[in-house]
């Protein structure tokens, strides 16, 4: 998968990561990138345009759906984190609406336009997908469950030519960590990594210096031969997946 003369597609465009993949994927030479972003966004670049897409709204998902005549990636990158405690049921609500079931329907929307071109579905998704932070467990719950979702897609996908990538962040210096005083990536050196990991076909991307230190343990560990061994089922029966 390369990114020049591709049309792509970036959730949450209008900030930090999002914003940094919409002009990483203009460099490369993409031909078209929708911005997906709940209220309008203005940018100067004519290949750039701009999609009402509020990820929590199935009527966004499929506008933005049947506004597109075709798509080569598909980059879920919209997304919330919340202080909590999960004493509240709602803020857990609200984090598997935007972080699980976002990426879920906008795929779902998405799926036939992708399934032509056999393309790509990048989820950025978070190392809090294998251990939680204590005081946003609400967050880490619902990017554990979006990762599972991500490896699920890519067992059933394939057959339909589509590959599905996950993105392991670690701390990334947007307005999500701000109240975080620890060593962060910037947007801009994570997106190009987003983008040269999905070039390289990796199944999982590891973009930034604290999530690498984590990437050959995790691709040669038996929790990831363990998903290889349960993907293959998709291939034993067709049928059923």
């Amino acid at each position: 998968m390369n990114i020049a003369d591709k049309a792509v597609l970036v959730t949450g465009a209008n900030r930090g990561i999002g914003r940094a993949l919409v002009e990483d994927a203009l460099s490369r030479g993409a031909r078209r990138v929708y911005a997906g972003t709940r209220h309008p966004l203005a940018h100067p670049d004519a290949r750039v345009t701009p999609l009402t897409l509020d990820v929590t709204s199935a009527a966004d998902a499929q506008s933005a759906a049947d506004s597109i005549d075709s798509l080569d990636v598909l980059v879920n990158n919209a997304g919330i984190a919340l202080y909590d405690d999960l004493s509240d049921r709602a803020v857990l609500e609200q984090h598997l609406a935007v972080n699980l079931f976002g990426p879920f329907r906008v795929t779902r929307a998405l799926l036939p336009l992708l399934a032509r071109s056999r393309g790509a579905v990048v989820n950025n998704v978070s190392m809090m997908a294998f251990a939680p932070v204590p005081f946003t467990p609400a967050y880490s719950i619902s990017k554990a469950a979006a990762f599972s979702l991500t490896q699920s897609l890519r067992a059933l996908l394939g057959g339909q030519g589509v590959s599905v990538h996950a993105v392991l962040t670690g701390p990334v210096d947007t307005d999500m960590t701000r109240g975080f005083d620890i060593p962060k990536a910037s947007a801009e050196s994570v997106a190009r990594a987003i983008f040269d990991g999905l070039e390289n076909e990796e199944e999982d991307i590891f973009p930034d210096p604290m999530s690498q230190s984590l990437a050959e343990s995790w691709r040669s560990g038996a929790t990831k031969a363990l998903e290889r061994q349960y993907a293959a089922l998709a291939e034993q029966y067709p049928a059923v997946a």
